[in-house]
């Protein structure tokens, strides 16, 4: 009934009866805290309840009309205690009073107000210099957008973080966003940094090849996704990893880095390169390094294992013409990045440091796929006789 939950859930007790011997008190003085349960002494009168064959009918009106509905509580012998607010922004606003402050402001002392009105006053400046440099048309009529997204600030922050998660994934711990970093901070610093110095803008084919560099040097990545599902390198037999001396990759790091450098300062300003079909011929020649990239890394996925172990002599796609494809297209898509900027000179420079460090890594190469496929490939060989360029070298 209503009525007797309101009186069980209730957090007061109208009135108790104590009884101590011979002697008995009556307190009609209510609770202000939740009832606690005292259990009565071992002489203490025990009373019996009344039994009454008469029920006692309370209407459901009458009781809607003068009894509140249950409130939802428990009985705790604890005080209860309202919830503190969370966060000292909260306490302070929930707290807040005009007496308060006013407690407060006579406890300032005057190097606080000194600190107080040294802040208020910078951020009043800072605020007024921003508002009239953005309502001044002088500043948008000669600001670069560049420079608002890619200030050296934060170039040099991408630099530090892509050393961070290149040391991470010589480790072998690095996640595969801490991979794209590295990625993603090597080629802002070879297509967009060095443009961006000497021309103090950026627009055009930096842009362009910097997604182009992405998607060419990702396709071994797509593979994996293709293959197994991940992204990750599978465990293979490690005298596939071939890789010349520590110091002559260093050298060609840094020779590529060089060349995409002398590069921008060779080039002539962006804003003086010609668009619209003048550039039909640099469009063909990315084409040209993506699809070679894709057709070879897709043929030897055939015939591999693992991706990276060949299990046989692949001679279709682009090994008809060429015997190291992958290479010959990095070199591609190198000679369309300088061919695109207009500098000759730096584009003779990459092409050479590409054919030194690659024909290092072709000889070790050839020497295992001998050791490995003996005949099939010395055959090979002798029917595809030109290694990176086709009827050149």
């Amino acid at each position: 009934m209503e009525v007797t939950s309101t009186i069980l859930h209730s957090n007061t007790v109208p009135f108790t009866f104590s009884f101590n011997g011979s002697k008995s008190s009556c307190s009609l003085r209510h609770f202000n805290k939740r009832l606690a349960f005292i259990s009565p002494p071992a002489n203490a009168q025990r009373w019996k309840p009344l039994e009454t064959t008469t029920p006692i009918h309370l209407s459901r009106e009458r009781a809607r009309n003068r009894l509140l509905l249950p409130p939802n509580c428990s009985i705790s012998t604890s005080p209860t205690t309202d919830p503190e607010p969370q966060g000292t922004f909260l306490k302070y606003v929930t707290h807040f009073s005009l007496d308060a402050l006013k407690r407060r402001l006579l406890q300032l002392t005057p190097v606080d107000v000194i600190k107080i009105s040294g802040v208020v006053s910078v951020s009043i400046a800072a605020t007024k210099w921003t508002v009239n440099l953005l309502l001044d048309p002088f500043f948008w009529m000669y600001f670069s957008w560049t420079w608002l997204f890619w200030p050296w600030l934060v170039a040099i922050a991408l630099a530090i973080y892509g050393f961070y998660c290149l040391r991470k994934h010589l480790q072998g711990k690095a996640s595969i966003f801490e991979q794209l970093a590295v990625v993603t901070s090597a080629f802002a610093w070879l297509t967009l940094v060095p443009p961006a110095h000497f021309n103090g803008y950026l627009q055009g084919w930096p842009f362009v090849f910097f997604f182009v560099y992405h998607y060419f040097f990702f396709f071994n990545v797509s593979v994996r996704r293709r293959l197994y599902g991940d992204y990750y390198a599978r465990h293979h037999d490690p005298k596939w990893d071939i890789d010349p001396p520590k110091w002559q990759r260093l050298l060609f790091c840094a020779g590529i880095m060089l060349s995409h450098w002398l590069a921008a300062f060779e080039g002539p300003e962006l804003h003086k390169i010609p668009g619209g079909w003048s550039n039909i011929w640099v469009w063909i020649l990315i084409l040209s390094s993506l699809l070679m990239q894709y057709n070879s890394t897709l043929y030897l996925a055939k015939y591999s294992e693992k991706v990276v172990v060949p299990t046989e002599v692949v001679q279709f796609g682009p090994y008809r013409w060429i015997r190291h494809p992958i290479y010959a297209s990095t070199m591609l898509l190198f000679a369309s990045y300088f061919a695109a900027l207009r500098a000759p000179l730096s584009l003779l420079f990459i092409v050479a440091i590409c054919s030194l460090y690659y024909e290092q890594k072709v000889k070790l190469e050839e020497a295992l796929m001998v050791d490995t496929f003996g005949e099939r490939y010395l055959e090979y060989a002798s029917k595809v006789k030109y290694k990176l360029i086709p009827f050149i070298y």
